[in-house]
C-alpha cells in the first residue's frame, strides 16, 4: 500500500496506491489519524489507483469518518473502483462516505 499526504492547511489530500487489506488496513488507518491529529478539518483520500478494499479497509473508514464528525472535521473518498464502489453501495456506507 503506497500513500501520500498533500494538502494546504486544514485540508489534505490523501492519495491511496495498491490494494487495503488486513495487511494495509493499519497503513491507512495511521495515516487517516495523523491528519486528524494534525487538526486536518478536510480529509479527502483518492483511491483512483486502489484495485481493492476489503471490509477491513472499509472499517479504517468507518471508524476515521465517525472520529472526524467527532471533531467536526470530514472525510470523503474519491474515484473508488467498481469493486470498492460495490462495497460501499453493498452495505450503505456509500452515503457516508462517497
Amino acid at each position: 500500500m503506497d500513500r501520500v499526504r498533500s494538502g494546504r492547511g486544514r485540508r489534505a489530500l490523501i492519495t491511496l496506491a495498491g490494494e487495503i487489506d488486513p495487511a494495509t488496513a493499519p497503513q491507512v488507518r495511521a495515516a487517516l489519524e495523523r491528519c486528524l491529529h494534525d487538526g486536518i478539518t478536510t480529509i479527502d483520500v483518492d483511491l483512483t489507483t486502489v484495485g481493492r478494499c476489503d471490509s477491513s479497509g472499509l472499517r479504517v473508514f468507518l471508524d476515521a469518518s465517525r472520529h472526524a464528525a467527532g471533531t467536526h472535521a470530514s472525510l470523503r473518498l474519491h474515484h473508488p473502483s467498481p469493486q470498492t464502489a460495490r462495497l460501499l453501495a453493498d452495505t450503505g456506507s456509500d452515503l457516508l462516505l462517497l
